[in-house]
Protein backbone atom coordinates (compact mmCIF):
# COMPACT_ATOMS: atom_id res chain seq x y z
CA UNK A 1 0.00 0.00 0.00
CA UNK A 2 1.45 3.31 -1.05
CA UNK A 3 1.06 6.26 1.31
CA UNK A 4 2.49 9.34 -0.31
CA UNK A 5 3.69 12.12 1.95
CA UNK A 6 1.91 15.27 0.93
CA UNK A 7 3.25 18.59 2.20
CA UNK A 8 0.69 21.14 3.34
CA UNK A 9 -0.19 23.42 0.48
CA UNK A 10 -0.99 27.14 0.65
CA UNK A 11 0.49 27.32 4.12
CA UNK A 12 2.05 30.70 4.81
CA UNK A 13 3.64 29.30 7.96
CA UNK A 14 6.06 26.97 6.23
CA UNK A 15 9.06 26.11 8.42
CA UNK A 16 12.56 25.13 7.50
CA UNK A 17 12.97 21.60 6.20
CA UNK A 18 16.26 21.09 8.09
CA UNK A 19 15.93 18.47 10.81
CA UNK A 20 18.63 19.12 13.40
CA UNK A 21 18.77 16.56 16.18
CA UNK A 22 20.47 18.35 19.04
CA UNK A 23 19.41 20.27 22.12
CA UNK A 24 16.97 19.27 24.85
CA UNK A 25 14.35 16.54 24.43
CA UNK A 26 11.61 19.12 23.96
CA UNK A 27 13.63 21.01 21.37
CA UNK A 28 14.17 17.82 19.37
CA UNK A 29 10.47 17.03 19.51
CA UNK A 30 9.65 20.58 18.37
CA UNK A 31 12.05 20.30 15.45
CA UNK A 32 10.55 16.95 14.52
CA UNK A 33 7.07 18.47 14.52
CA UNK A 34 8.29 21.31 12.32
CA UNK A 35 9.71 18.77 9.86
CA UNK A 36 6.35 17.00 9.72
CA UNK A 37 4.56 20.28 9.04
CA UNK A 38 7.01 20.80 6.23
CA UNK A 39 5.88 17.55 4.60
CA UNK A 40 8.06 14.83 6.10
CA UNK A 41 6.22 11.76 7.35
CA UNK A 42 6.29 10.56 10.93
CA UNK A 43 7.80 7.27 9.82
CA UNK A 44 10.76 9.11 8.27
CA UNK A 45 11.54 11.30 11.29
CA UNK A 46 10.65 9.15 14.29
CA UNK A 47 13.73 6.91 14.24
CA UNK A 48 16.16 9.82 13.80
CA UNK A 49 14.55 11.47 16.82
CA UNK A 50 14.67 8.41 19.06
CA UNK A 51 18.14 7.36 17.91
CA UNK A 52 19.47 10.79 18.88
CA UNK A 53 18.38 10.37 22.51
CA UNK A 54 19.59 8.48 25.55
CA UNK A 55 17.48 5.45 26.41
CA UNK A 56 16.03 7.18 29.44
CA UNK A 57 14.60 10.00 27.31
CA UNK A 58 13.12 7.95 24.47
CA UNK A 59 9.86 7.06 26.19
CA UNK A 60 9.06 10.66 27.08
CA UNK A 61 10.00 11.93 23.63
CA UNK A 62 7.85 9.29 21.93
CA UNK A 63 4.85 10.07 24.13
CA UNK A 64 5.30 13.83 23.72
CA UNK A 65 5.56 13.62 19.93
CA UNK A 66 2.70 11.16 19.35
CA UNK A 67 0.33 12.80 21.82
CA UNK A 68 0.97 16.25 20.35
CA UNK A 69 0.19 14.91 16.88
CA UNK A 70 -2.99 13.15 18.04
CA UNK A 71 -4.30 16.31 19.70
CA UNK A 72 -2.80 18.71 17.15
CA UNK A 73 -5.86 20.41 15.73
CA UNK A 74 -7.69 20.58 19.07
CA UNK A 75 -4.60 22.15 20.63
CA UNK A 76 -4.40 24.66 17.79
CA UNK A 77 -7.98 25.76 18.42
CA UNK A 78 -7.28 26.04 22.14
CA UNK A 79 -4.18 28.11 21.46
CA UNK A 80 -6.15 30.49 19.25
CA UNK A 81 -8.73 30.97 22.00
CA UNK A 82 -6.06 31.74 24.60
CA UNK A 83 -3.99 34.22 22.62
CA UNK A 84 -5.04 37.87 22.54
CA UNK A 85 -3.58 38.25 19.06
CA UNK A 86 -3.05 35.73 16.25
CA UNK A 87 0.10 33.63 16.71
CA UNK A 88 1.46 33.38 13.19
CA UNK A 89 4.97 32.03 13.70
CA UNK A 90 4.78 28.28 13.23
CA UNK A 91 7.77 27.67 15.50
CA UNK A 92 6.05 29.54 18.33
CA UNK A 93 2.72 27.76 17.79
CA UNK A 94 4.46 24.40 17.81
CA UNK A 95 6.36 25.20 20.99
CA UNK A 96 3.19 26.26 22.81
CA UNK A 97 1.33 23.14 21.67
CA UNK A 98 4.16 20.97 22.99
CA UNK A 99 3.83 22.78 26.32
CA UNK A 100 0.05 22.32 26.37
CA UNK A 101 0.38 18.58 25.83
CA UNK A 102 2.64 18.27 28.85
CA UNK A 103 0.12 20.08 31.07
CA UNK A 104 -3.08 18.53 29.74
CA UNK A 105 -2.20 14.99 28.67
CA UNK A 106 1.16 13.87 30.07
CA UNK A 107 0.77 15.15 33.62
CA UNK A 108 4.20 16.75 33.68
CA UNK A 109 4.68 18.93 36.74
CA UNK A 110 3.63 22.54 36.07
CA UNK A 111 6.97 24.13 36.86
CA UNK A 112 8.88 21.63 34.73
CA UNK A 113 6.54 21.84 31.74
CA UNK A 114 6.50 25.64 31.74
CA UNK A 115 10.18 26.23 32.48
CA UNK A 116 11.50 23.66 30.00
CA UNK A 117 9.14 24.80 27.25
CA UNK A 118 10.15 28.44 27.71
CA UNK A 119 13.79 27.37 27.57
CA UNK A 120 13.03 25.42 24.40
CA UNK A 121 11.69 28.60 22.78
CA UNK A 122 15.01 30.26 23.52
CA UNK A 123 16.96 27.30 22.22
CA UNK A 124 15.24 27.36 18.83
CA UNK A 125 16.09 31.08 18.64
CA UNK A 126 12.62 32.44 19.33
CA UNK A 127 13.46 34.12 22.62
CA UNK A 128 11.14 37.01 21.74
CA UNK A 129 8.19 34.62 22.26
CA UNK A 130 9.06 33.51 25.79
CA UNK A 131 6.65 35.95 27.41
CA UNK A 132 3.76 34.67 25.31
CA UNK A 133 4.70 31.03 25.85
CA UNK A 134 5.00 31.56 29.60
CA UNK A 135 1.69 33.46 29.87
CA UNK A 136 -0.40 30.93 27.97
CA UNK A 137 1.04 27.92 29.77
CA UNK A 138 0.62 29.51 33.19
CA UNK A 139 -3.00 30.32 32.42
CA UNK A 140 -3.67 26.70 31.48
CA UNK A 141 -1.76 25.36 34.50
CA UNK A 142 -4.18 27.16 36.84
CA UNK A 143 -7.09 24.99 35.69
CA UNK A 144 -5.87 22.11 33.51
CA UNK A 145 -9.06 20.04 33.89
CA UNK A 146 -11.13 22.90 32.46
CA UNK A 147 -8.89 23.28 29.42
CA UNK A 148 -8.55 19.51 28.96
CA UNK A 149 -12.35 19.25 28.74
CA UNK A 150 -12.41 22.13 26.29
CA UNK A 151 -9.74 20.45 24.18
CA UNK A 152 -11.49 17.06 24.25
CA UNK A 153 -14.97 18.39 23.54
CA UNK A 154 -14.74 18.30 19.75
CA UNK A 155 -12.62 16.50 17.19
CA UNK A 156 -8.89 16.89 16.63
CA UNK A 157 -8.99 16.84 12.84
CA UNK A 158 -8.64 19.46 10.14
CA UNK A 159 -12.07 20.95 9.54
CA UNK A 160 -12.29 19.72 5.95
CA UNK A 161 -11.76 16.12 7.07
CA UNK A 162 -14.20 16.40 9.96
CA UNK A 163 -16.80 17.77 7.57
CA UNK A 164 -16.27 14.91 5.13
CA UNK A 165 -16.56 12.31 7.89
CA UNK A 166 -19.78 13.98 9.00
CA UNK A 167 -21.10 13.55 5.47
CA UNK A 168 -19.94 9.94 5.14
CA UNK A 169 -20.60 8.64 8.66
CA UNK A 170 -23.18 10.85 10.36
CA UNK A 171 -24.36 8.12 12.75
CA UNK A 172 -20.84 7.18 13.80
CA UNK A 173 -19.35 10.68 13.58
CA UNK A 174 -18.90 11.53 17.27
CA UNK A 175 -17.48 8.14 18.22
CA UNK A 176 -15.33 8.03 15.10
CA UNK A 177 -13.73 11.45 15.49
CA UNK A 178 -12.97 10.80 19.14
CA UNK A 179 -11.65 7.32 18.36
CA UNK A 180 -9.17 8.71 15.85
CA UNK A 181 -7.49 10.61 18.71
CA UNK A 182 -6.66 7.42 20.60
CA UNK A 183 -3.65 5.08 20.24
CA UNK A 184 -4.34 1.91 18.28
CA UNK A 185 -3.77 -1.54 19.81
CA UNK A 186 -0.96 -3.77 18.60
CA UNK A 187 -2.00 -6.88 16.69
CA UNK A 188 0.01 -9.91 15.66
CA UNK A 189 -0.47 -12.21 12.69
CA UNK A 190 0.77 -15.71 13.40
CA UNK A 191 2.47 -17.59 10.56
CA UNK A 192 0.09 -20.52 10.03
CA UNK A 193 2.79 -22.38 8.13
CA UNK A 194 4.80 -22.51 11.37
CA UNK A 195 2.40 -22.63 14.33
CA UNK A 196 -1.16 -21.94 15.44
CA UNK A 197 -2.58 -18.80 16.98
CA UNK A 198 -3.40 -20.73 20.14
CA UNK A 199 0.13 -22.12 20.49
CA UNK A 200 1.66 -18.70 19.93
CA UNK A 201 -0.63 -17.22 22.56
CA UNK A 202 0.80 -19.78 24.98
CA UNK A 203 4.31 -18.72 23.98
CA UNK A 204 3.37 -15.11 24.71
CA UNK A 205 2.04 -16.17 28.11
CA UNK A 206 5.42 -17.74 28.81
CA UNK A 207 7.07 -14.42 27.96
CA UNK A 208 4.60 -12.64 30.27
CA UNK A 209 2.94 -10.85 27.36
CA UNK A 210 -0.85 -10.76 27.62
CA UNK A 211 -2.85 -11.13 24.42
CA UNK A 212 -6.39 -11.99 23.38
CA UNK A 213 -7.39 -14.02 20.34
CA UNK A 214 -9.55 -12.04 17.93
CA UNK A 215 -11.54 -14.06 15.41
CA UNK A 216 -13.17 -12.49 12.36
CA UNK A 217 -15.63 -14.47 10.24
CA UNK A 218 -16.14 -13.71 6.57
CA UNK A 219 -18.81 -14.99 4.26
CA UNK A 220 -19.30 -14.13 0.60
CA UNK A 221 -21.28 -15.48 -2.32
CA UNK A 222 -19.29 -17.29 -4.96
CA UNK A 223 -20.55 -17.81 -8.49
CA UNK A 224 -20.65 -21.35 -9.86
CA UNK A 225 -21.94 -22.65 -13.16
CA UNK A 226 -25.61 -22.67 -12.26
CA UNK A 227 -25.94 -21.49 -8.70
CA UNK A 228 -24.48 -19.23 -6.07
CA UNK A 229 -23.21 -20.66 -2.81
CA UNK A 230 -21.61 -19.15 0.25
CA UNK A 231 -17.95 -19.47 1.10
CA UNK A 232 -16.98 -18.81 4.71
CA UNK A 233 -13.65 -18.45 6.42
CA UNK A 234 -12.28 -17.57 9.82
CA UNK A 235 -9.34 -15.26 10.44
CA UNK A 236 -7.60 -15.31 13.82
CA UNK A 237 -5.11 -12.84 15.18
CA UNK A 238 -3.75 -11.69 18.53
CA UNK A 239 -4.42 -8.33 20.18
CA UNK A 240 -1.81 -7.40 22.77
CA UNK A 241 -2.94 -5.76 26.00
CA UNK A 242 0.06 -3.46 25.75
CA UNK A 243 2.30 -2.62 22.82
CA UNK A 244 5.58 -4.50 23.02
CA UNK A 245 8.93 -4.20 21.28
CA UNK A 246 9.16 -6.83 18.57
CA UNK A 247 12.47 -8.13 19.90
CA UNK A 248 10.58 -9.20 23.03
CA UNK A 249 8.16 -11.37 21.03
CA UNK A 250 8.96 -15.11 21.01
CA UNK A 251 10.70 -16.23 17.81
CA UNK A 252 9.84 -13.00 16.02
CA UNK A 253 13.20 -12.97 14.24
CA UNK A 254 12.48 -16.51 13.03
CA UNK A 255 9.31 -15.42 11.26
CA UNK A 256 6.78 -16.98 13.61
CA UNK A 257 4.72 -13.80 13.88
CA UNK A 258 4.32 -10.39 12.27
CA UNK A 259 2.86 -7.09 13.40
CA UNK A 260 -0.26 -6.47 11.34
CA UNK A 261 -3.55 -4.77 12.09
CA UNK A 262 -6.47 -7.15 12.59
CA UNK A 263 -8.57 -5.68 9.80
CA UNK A 264 -5.58 -5.84 7.45
CA UNK A 265 -5.38 -9.57 8.19
CA UNK A 266 -8.63 -10.07 6.26
CA UNK A 267 -7.14 -9.36 2.84
CA UNK A 268 -5.08 -12.46 2.12
CA UNK A 269 -7.65 -14.99 3.41
CA UNK A 270 -10.45 -13.40 1.34
CA UNK A 271 -8.59 -13.35 -1.97
CA UNK A 272 -7.14 -16.79 -1.25
CA UNK A 273 -10.62 -18.23 -0.61
CA UNK A 274 -11.97 -16.52 -3.72
CA UNK A 275 -9.19 -18.12 -5.78
CA UNK A 276 -10.13 -21.51 -4.33
CA UNK A 277 -13.71 -20.86 -5.40
CA UNK A 278 -12.51 -20.12 -8.93
CA UNK A 279 -10.57 -23.37 -9.09
CA UNK A 280 -13.56 -25.27 -7.78
CA UNK A 281 -15.94 -23.67 -10.29
CA UNK A 282 -13.67 -24.63 -13.17
CA UNK A 283 -13.86 -28.29 -12.10
CA UNK A 284 -10.73 -29.07 -14.02
CA UNK A 285 -9.24 -32.54 -13.73
CA UNK A 286 -5.82 -31.24 -14.69
CA UNK A 287 -3.50 -29.50 -12.26
CA UNK A 288 -2.84 -26.22 -13.98
CA UNK A 289 -0.47 -23.41 -13.24
CA UNK A 290 -2.06 -20.30 -11.76
CA UNK A 291 -0.76 -16.75 -11.75
CA UNK A 292 -1.63 -14.16 -9.11
CA UNK A 293 -0.75 -10.49 -8.65
CA UNK A 294 -0.23 -8.34 -5.54
CA UNK A 295 -0.38 -4.76 -6.75
CA UNK A 296 1.03 -1.89 -4.65
CA UNK A 297 2.50 -4.62 -2.45
CA UNK A 298 4.87 -2.72 -0.13
CA UNK A 299 5.70 -3.13 2.67
CA UNK A 300 4.66 -6.72 1.99
CA UNK A 301 2.45 -7.68 4.93
CA UNK A 302 -0.51 -8.86 2.86
CA UNK A 303 1.80 -10.55 0.33
CA UNK A 304 3.56 -12.41 3.14
CA UNK A 305 0.22 -13.45 4.61
CA UNK A 306 -0.90 -14.84 1.25
CA UNK A 307 2.35 -16.75 0.83
CA UNK A 308 1.98 -18.12 4.36
CA UNK A 309 -1.50 -19.40 3.50
CA UNK A 310 -0.21 -21.01 0.33
CA UNK A 311 2.66 -22.62 2.23
CA UNK A 312 0.52 -23.91 5.09
CA UNK A 313 -0.36 -27.58 5.42
CA UNK A 314 -4.04 -27.01 6.18
CA UNK A 315 -7.10 -26.30 4.06
CA UNK A 316 -5.96 -22.72 3.38
CA UNK A 317 -3.20 -23.99 1.08
CA UNK A 318 -3.95 -24.03 -2.62
CA UNK A 319 -1.75 -27.13 -2.86
CA UNK A 320 -3.60 -29.03 -0.16
CA UNK A 321 -7.06 -29.81 -1.42
CA UNK A 322 -9.51 -29.44 -4.22
CA UNK A 323 -12.67 -27.62 -3.35
CA UNK A 324 -16.32 -28.53 -3.72
CA UNK A 325 -18.96 -26.14 -5.06
CA UNK A 326 -19.22 -24.39 -1.69
CA UNK A 327 -15.53 -23.65 -1.55
CA UNK A 328 -15.07 -26.38 1.06
CA UNK A 329 -12.58 -29.25 1.23
CA UNK A 330 -13.64 -32.30 -0.76
CA UNK A 331 -10.57 -34.45 -1.32
CA UNK A 332 -6.96 -34.59 -0.28
CA UNK A 333 -5.23 -34.18 -3.62
CA UNK A 334 -3.26 -31.28 -5.03
CA UNK A 335 -5.39 -28.53 -6.51
CA UNK A 336 -2.54 -27.19 -8.63
CA UNK A 337 1.10 -27.87 -9.33
CA UNK A 338 2.59 -24.43 -9.84
CA UNK A 339 1.84 -20.94 -8.57
CA UNK A 340 3.38 -17.82 -10.06
CA UNK A 341 3.25 -14.78 -7.80
CA UNK A 342 4.00 -11.30 -9.09
CA UNK A 343 4.27 -8.37 -6.68
CA UNK A 344 4.72 -4.78 -7.82
CA UNK A 345 5.34 -1.43 -6.17
CA UNK A 346 6.66 1.79 -7.63
CA UNK A 347 9.42 2.76 -5.19
CA UNK A 348 12.76 0.96 -4.97
CA UNK A 349 13.23 1.47 -1.20
CA UNK A 350 9.79 -0.02 -0.59
CA UNK A 351 10.65 -2.97 -2.83
CA UNK A 352 13.68 -3.56 -0.63
CA UNK A 353 11.45 -3.51 2.43
CA UNK A 354 9.26 -6.22 0.87
CA UNK A 355 12.34 -8.37 0.39
CA UNK A 356 13.50 -7.79 3.97
CA UNK A 357 10.12 -8.73 5.41
CA UNK A 358 9.87 -11.88 3.30
CA UNK A 359 13.39 -12.88 4.23
CA UNK A 360 12.59 -12.68 7.96
CA UNK A 361 9.51 -14.83 7.38
CA UNK A 362 11.48 -17.39 5.34
CA UNK A 363 9.37 -16.54 2.31
CA UNK A 364 12.02 -15.24 -0.07
CA UNK A 365 12.30 -16.82 -3.51
CA UNK A 366 15.21 -18.91 -2.23
CA UNK A 367 13.09 -20.23 0.66
CA UNK A 368 10.15 -20.97 -1.62
CA UNK A 369 12.40 -22.89 -4.01
CA UNK A 370 13.63 -25.05 -1.14
CA UNK A 371 10.07 -25.97 -0.19
CA UNK A 372 8.21 -28.92 -1.67
CA UNK A 373 5.58 -26.61 -3.11
CA UNK A 374 6.30 -24.86 -6.40
CA UNK A 375 5.83 -21.12 -5.85
CA UNK A 376 7.68 -18.74 -8.16
CA UNK A 377 7.90 -15.21 -6.79
CA UNK A 378 8.73 -12.19 -8.93
CA UNK A 379 8.97 -8.74 -7.30
CA UNK A 380 8.91 -5.83 -9.73
CA UNK A 381 9.48 -2.11 -9.27
CA UNK A 382 6.82 -0.60 -11.51
CA UNK A 383 4.03 1.94 -11.73
CA UNK A 384 0.69 0.15 -11.37
CA UNK A 385 -1.04 2.73 -13.55
CA UNK A 386 1.04 1.64 -16.58
CA UNK A 387 2.65 -1.69 -15.81
CA UNK A 388 1.78 -4.62 -18.07
CA UNK A 389 2.68 -8.22 -17.46
CA UNK A 390 5.36 -9.28 -19.91
CA UNK A 391 7.82 -7.13 -21.80
CA UNK A 392 7.05 -4.21 -24.05
CA UNK A 393 3.30 -4.51 -23.77
CA UNK A 394 1.13 -1.49 -24.31
CA UNK A 395 -2.19 -0.84 -22.62
CA UNK A 396 -4.08 -1.66 -25.82
CA UNK A 397 -2.48 -5.09 -26.10
CA UNK A 398 -2.40 -6.26 -22.50
CA UNK A 399 -3.62 -9.81 -22.02
CA UNK A 400 -5.57 -11.51 -19.24
CA UNK A 401 -2.97 -13.55 -17.38
CA UNK A 402 -3.92 -13.38 -13.70
CA UNK A 403 -6.30 -15.70 -11.88
CA UNK A 404 -6.52 -13.33 -8.91
CA UNK A 405 -5.39 -9.79 -8.11
CA UNK A 406 -4.98 -8.24 -4.68
CA UNK A 407 -5.02 -4.47 -5.10
CA UNK A 408 -4.02 -2.74 -1.87
CA UNK A 409 -4.78 0.59 -3.41
CA UNK A 410 -3.08 3.92 -2.70
CA UNK A 411 -5.31 6.06 -0.51
CA UNK A 412 -5.30 8.98 1.89
CA UNK A 413 -4.80 6.46 4.75
CA UNK A 414 -7.41 8.18 6.89
CA UNK A 415 -8.27 4.82 8.44
CA UNK A 416 -4.86 4.56 10.12
CA UNK A 417 -4.67 8.04 11.66
CA UNK A 418 -4.47 6.42 15.11
CA UNK A 419 -1.14 4.84 14.12
CA UNK A 420 0.04 7.68 11.87
CA UNK A 421 -1.38 10.88 13.36
CA UNK A 422 0.78 12.95 11.04
CA UNK A 423 -1.74 12.10 8.31
CA UNK A 424 -4.15 14.70 9.68
CA UNK A 425 -1.44 17.32 9.09
CA UNK A 426 -0.04 16.06 5.80
CA UNK A 427 -3.27 15.41 3.93
CA UNK A 428 -5.28 18.14 2.25
CA UNK A 429 -8.80 18.22 0.85
CA UNK A 430 -7.38 18.22 -2.69
CA UNK A 431 -5.62 14.93 -2.01
CA UNK A 432 -8.92 13.04 -2.00
CA UNK A 433 -9.72 13.87 -5.61
CA UNK A 434 -6.15 13.26 -6.75
CA UNK A 435 -5.99 9.91 -4.96
CA UNK A 436 -9.36 8.80 -6.36
CA UNK A 437 -8.10 9.53 -9.88
CA UNK A 438 -4.93 7.53 -9.20
CA UNK A 439 -6.99 4.60 -7.90
CA UNK A 440 -9.16 4.66 -11.02
CA UNK A 441 -6.08 4.66 -13.27
CA UNK A 442 -4.69 1.60 -11.51
CA UNK A 443 -8.00 -0.26 -11.65
CA UNK A 444 -8.45 0.46 -15.35
CA UNK A 445 -4.90 -0.73 -16.08
CA UNK A 446 -5.03 -3.94 -14.06
CA UNK A 447 -8.56 -5.12 -14.82
CA UNK A 448 -7.83 -6.17 -18.46
CA UNK A 449 -5.02 -8.36 -17.13
CA UNK A 450 -7.44 -10.46 -15.03
CA UNK A 451 -8.76 -13.66 -16.58
CA UNK A 452 -12.47 -14.27 -17.01
CA UNK A 453 -13.67 -15.96 -13.85
CA UNK A 454 -10.84 -14.37 -11.88
CA UNK A 455 -11.22 -12.24 -8.76
CA UNK A 456 -9.93 -8.80 -7.82
CA UNK A 457 -9.95 -7.77 -4.17
CA UNK A 458 -9.90 -3.99 -3.78
CA UNK A 459 -8.57 -2.83 -0.41
CA UNK A 460 -7.86 0.58 1.10
CA UNK A 461 -7.02 1.83 4.57
CA UNK A 462 -9.27 4.83 4.02
CA UNK A 463 -12.59 5.70 5.68
CA UNK A 464 -13.62 8.16 2.95
CA UNK A 465 -16.37 6.91 0.66
CA UNK A 466 -14.99 8.67 -2.42
CA UNK A 467 -11.97 6.36 -2.30
CA UNK A 468 -14.00 3.28 -1.44
CA UNK A 469 -17.61 2.47 -2.25
CA UNK A 470 -17.99 5.43 -4.63
CA UNK A 471 -14.83 4.36 -6.45
CA UNK A 472 -16.27 0.87 -6.86
CA UNK A 473 -19.63 2.17 -8.04
CA UNK A 474 -17.92 4.24 -10.71
CA UNK A 475 -15.77 1.29 -11.77
CA UNK A 476 -18.74 -1.04 -12.11
CA UNK A 477 -20.55 1.55 -14.22
CA UNK A 478 -17.72 1.55 -16.74
CA UNK A 479 -16.97 -2.19 -16.78
CA UNK A 480 -19.80 -4.45 -17.81
CA UNK A 481 -17.66 -7.53 -17.22
CA UNK A 482 -17.26 -6.74 -13.49
CA UNK A 483 -19.57 -8.49 -11.05
CA UNK A 484 -19.75 -7.56 -7.37
CA UNK A 485 -19.33 -10.51 -5.02
CA UNK A 486 -21.57 -9.84 -2.05
CA UNK A 487 -20.42 -10.34 1.51
CA UNK A 488 -23.03 -12.22 3.53
CA UNK A 489 -24.46 -11.80 7.00
CA UNK A 490 -21.83 -14.25 8.25
CA UNK A 491 -19.38 -11.33 8.42
CA UNK A 492 -18.80 -10.13 11.97
CA UNK A 493 -16.72 -7.15 10.85
CA UNK A 494 -17.36 -3.90 9.05
CA UNK A 495 -20.45 -2.08 7.85
CA UNK A 496 -22.26 -3.24 4.73
CA UNK A 497 -22.01 -0.79 1.84
CA UNK A 498 -23.70 -0.65 -1.56
CA UNK A 499 -20.56 -2.46 -2.69
CA UNK A 500 -18.23 -4.13 -0.20
CA UNK A 501 -17.80 -3.58 3.52
CA UNK A 502 -16.22 -0.76 5.52
CA UNK A 503 -14.30 -1.29 8.75
CA UNK A 504 -14.09 1.74 11.00
CA UNK A 505 -11.48 2.16 13.74
CA UNK A 506 -14.28 1.93 16.32
CA UNK A 507 -15.28 -1.65 15.47
CA UNK A 508 -15.42 -4.25 18.22
CA UNK A 509 -12.15 -5.79 17.05
CA UNK A 510 -10.45 -2.40 17.54
CA UNK A 511 -8.76 -2.66 14.15
CA UNK A 512 -8.01 0.19 11.78
CA UNK A 513 -10.28 1.65 9.11
CA UNK A 514 -10.23 -0.63 6.05
CA UNK A 515 -12.49 -1.04 3.04
CA UNK A 516 -12.96 -4.32 1.13
CA UNK A 517 -14.71 -4.98 -2.17
CA UNK A 518 -14.48 -8.27 -4.08
CA UNK A 519 -15.10 -8.29 -7.83
CA UNK A 520 -15.25 -11.15 -10.32
CA UNK A 521 -14.64 -10.83 -14.02
CA UNK A 522 -17.14 -12.41 -16.38
CA UNK A 523 -16.67 -13.41 -20.00
CA UNK A 524 -17.73 -10.54 -22.26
Amino acid sequence: MRQNSTAPRNNKLKPSSNLIMNGSVRVRVIRTLLAIQNGQSLSSVLDPLLNSLHDGDKGFAHALLLTTLRQWHALARLLDSLADNPVDEIEVRTTIQVGLVQLLYLEVADHAAIHETVEAAKEIEFAHSTGLVNAILRKVAKNPSKFRKKCDKKHSLPNWLAYQLKQDWSEQYDELTQGLRQPAPMFLRVNSAVTSVEDYQHALDGAEIDADIVELTTGFKVANSSESAAATLSTKGLRLHQSTAVNALPDFALGTASVQDMHAQLAAPIINKALMAKLSAEKSDTNNEIHILDACAAPGGKLAHWLELMSASDESSLFHVKQDNNGMSSETSPAITDIKVTAIDNEAPRIERIRENLQRLNLSQHDLKQAEKSIALNIVCADATRWQHGKNKKAATNEPVFDAILLDSPCTATGVIRRHPDISILRTEEDIEQTALLQADILHNLWPQLKAGGYLLYVTCSILKQENVEQMQDFITHHNDAVVIEFTEDCNWGIEQAIGRQCLPIDSASGDGFYYALLQKTAE
